[in-house]
């Protein structure tokens, strides 16, 4: 046991580090004996954080349904501390009802009416999800027990340096001084770097886009989360370029058209009609694919789907032990491909037997002995099996068109573009929110248990540096584009600005140029004429990562001072940066030489890890919790064997402006 009260200081205090916490709690009995010190550098409300926090337009909505809201690693996690069982977001909103859970704050009126009107199958609000990622937070404190001291900071983080000296009278107050905006400084033995989502500095390209917008009065809005970008210059009846057409165009259109004022009826033929407040602008929206992300899903499985039958551990072990690098497009890429393809056909063969020929038993004997390792999944021996149990080609899986749906189309006018996306989106809702269709389920469940099992089961540095691009690029914007897609009502609301003559689609293959002549913002698509001019251009899409350019300056520190550094990978074309920092497989931030730097831990989107989200679906044996558990455990190792033996240390004093967070 240290003989001193060791230190952590996380940096963020969103919901990955309420995860950490849940963790450290469940974990410290065995690991670790003694007091602790815990610091919580957060500006916004601990829990929440900046991404989720309560303040924030009423009318964004979750992309998860309550139902499949959890932050509690329970029993179907994978980890080497103990699991811990809680109520996922729709039970805990009953239990806050029916007073089964008491330890909640008293809730504004219409964060009652949210509760009461909460289903598991409702789509939450935003405010209410952070409501409950601080009951989370307060509970993960709350079970450090009588020994642990929380302190949480509103504050910002500015840098993290090699503590030099001691403090005054406390002979090696941790290893690390962690700097703070107001002057505080505060010592730590671990520091643990949780931002989640952090945004960058301007990019060149959108610097000069800001001042040729500026220059022309015009308005421009580079890659940022939506909900902090101010558009109260765009103005009633102004053109507008918006490039993107995922998660972040969906909360644009929020609000800009409801948050004006605009919404959204029912006619009598059920169709969805959009009333104007006079307020709205008008949106020429277009992106690589030209289409939204698909809709989430409300039908129900005929027959359940299991863990992934191809992409399994003992597959990948012997493919680990045949090759030195693992390439993610010839090796791994079939099993993904045939785990989609066998739940897709086991649904339909099972669910709706008029769809196709013979019994699932025969297909499922003959798609088992296909040989799936090539550059290609589509192999004749594949095709050929397909075609003959399934008739109709519509209903058959292609994984390519599903990804590129307009891929060699070339459309004729402004007119083509318009029907061929409105079609699509409405063909997707007939699909993804029919009972008939529930194919579409099983491909989502497939492909999602394939993406939480990826990084427990590959590892990182046994991939060579152009699958850890497919991965992080290609992969993970394929699985969001097919299964993190919005409600299905948002998509309806889309057809209906469209309909409005609100909307109007760019079409695949976008670009968009600032015109000098002219001093407006042109758009058009590469496979169409279409053609627009508009002095407002929104890049509805979240900025990239960027250690090196970081808006954060706790990470920019962290860079700057040779702590960390970009993650780099030598592809056949050069060099490449990820933009991410570079960590080690047990999330210690690793040196420019790539040495592991003691004491120092970062988690989240913004580096080289996988990348899981904060929270998860119960019982699906979520990545971010075997991560948060895993992380929680070797930071205790850390804690109770330090690299030097610490003298005794009386507690530190208290430091001021800091929010204490009563525990026991």
């Amino acid at each position: 046991m240290p003989s001193r009260v060791p230190a952590i200081v996380f940096i963020g205090g969103g919901p990955r580090t309420a995860g950490v916490l849940e963790r450290l709690a469940a974990s410290r009995p065995a690991l670790f004996e003694g007091p602790l010190q815990i610091h919580v550098v957060e500006p916004h409300e601990p829990g929440s954080g900046r991404i989720w926090r309560y303040h924030q337009d009423p009318g964004l909505l979750m992309n998860s349904t309550a139902a499949d809201v959890t932050m509690f690693t329970d029993s179907s996690v994978a980890c080497d501390g103990p699991p811990l069982d809680g109520p996922a977001l729709a039970t805990w909103a009953a239990g806050v009802l029916d007073g089964s859970i008491r330890d909640v704050p008293v809730f504004e009126q219409h964060i009652l009416e949210q509760l009461r009107s909460l289903t598991p199958a409702s789509f939450p609000t935003r405010q209410l999800q952070s409501k409950y990622l601080e009951w989370f937070f307060r509970r993960a404190v709350s079970s450090l027990g009588p020994d642990v001291t929380v302190t949480v900071h509103r504050d910002v983080a500015t840098a993290v340096e090699r503590a030099t000296g001691p403090l005054p009278g406390h002979p090696d107050a941790g290893t690390h001084l962690v700097r703070l905006a107001s002057g505080t400084e505060v010592r730590a033995d671990v520091v643990v770097y949780a931002l989640g989502h952090t945004d960058s500095q301007a990019h060149p390209e959108a610097t000069r886009l800001a001042g040729f917008a500026a220059a022309h009065g015009g308005y421009y809005a580079p890659p940022s989360y939506t909900t902090d970008v101010d558009y109260s210059p765009i103005e009633a009846g102004q053109d507008v370029i918006v490039s993107g057409m995922g998660l972040a165009f969906v909360d644009l259109l929020v609000l800009l058209f409801e948050g004006r004022g605009g919404r959204f009826e029912e006619r009598p033929d059920g169709v969805l009609e959009y009333v104007p407040s006079g307020a709205e602008p008008r949106v020429w929206a277009g992106s690589r694919r030209g289409v939204p992300y698909h809709s989430k899903i409300s039908s129900s499985l005929r027959s359940p789907v299991e863990r992934p039958r191809y992409f399994t551990a003992a597959a990948v072990e012997a493919l680990l032990a045949e090759h030195d690098e693992l390439d993610f497009r010839t090796h791994l890429w079939p099993l993904i491909a045939k785990d989609a393809g066998y739940a897709y056909y086991r649904e339909l063969f099972t669910g709706y037997p008029e769809r196709v020929r013979g019994a699932w038993t025969d297909f499922e004997a003959r798609f088992d002995a296909l040989d799936w390792y090539s550059l290609d999944w589509y192999s004749a021996g594949r095709e050929q099996l397909v075609a003959s149990a399934v008739p109709d080609p519509a209903v058959r899986l292609d994984l390519e068109s599903l990804d590129q749906p307009f891929s060699g189309c070339a459309f004729d006018s402004h007119e083509a573009v318009q029907r061929s996306v409105a079609a699509y989106i409405q063909r997707d809702l007939s699909l993804r929110t029919s009972p008939d269709h529930s194919e579409t389920l099983a491909l989502f469940m497939a492909l999602l248990f394939v993406y939480m099992d990826l990084g427990r089961l590959v590892p990182q540095e046994r991939l060579n540096a152009r699958s850890q691009q497919a991965i992080h690029g290609w992969w993970h914007g394929f699985f969001s584009f097919v299964d993190s897609g919005p409600p299905a009502h948002r998509l309806q609301e889309m057809l209906a600005l469209h309909r409005a003559g609100y909307l109007q689609f760019l079409g695949p293959g976008m670009w968009v140029r600032a015109d000098d002549s002219t001093g407006r913002f042109v758009a058009g698509s590469f496979q169409s004429p279409v053609l627009v001019e508009a002095s407002a251009y929104i890049e509805a899409r979240l900025p990239s990562a960027s250690v090196e350019r970081s808006a954060n300056p706790a990470l920019l520190n962290l860079h700057d001072a040779g702590l960390g550094t970009e993650q780099r990978l030598l592809t056949l074309d050069g060099a490449h940066s990820t933009g991410k920092l570079l960590v080690s497989g047990n999330h210690e931030v690793l040196s420019p030489v790539g040495t592991p730097q003691h004491g120092l831990f970062a988690v989240g989107p913004w580096t080289s890890g996988w990348g899981a989200g904060a929270f998860a679906r119960p019982n699906t044996n979520a990545a971010p919790f075997r991560e948060n558990d895993a992380l929680a455990r070797r930071i205790l190792h850390t804690l109770a064997s330090p690299a030097r033996p610490s003298p005794p240390l009386p507690p530190l004093p208290p430091l001021p402006t800091n929010t204490k967070v009563g525990v026991g």
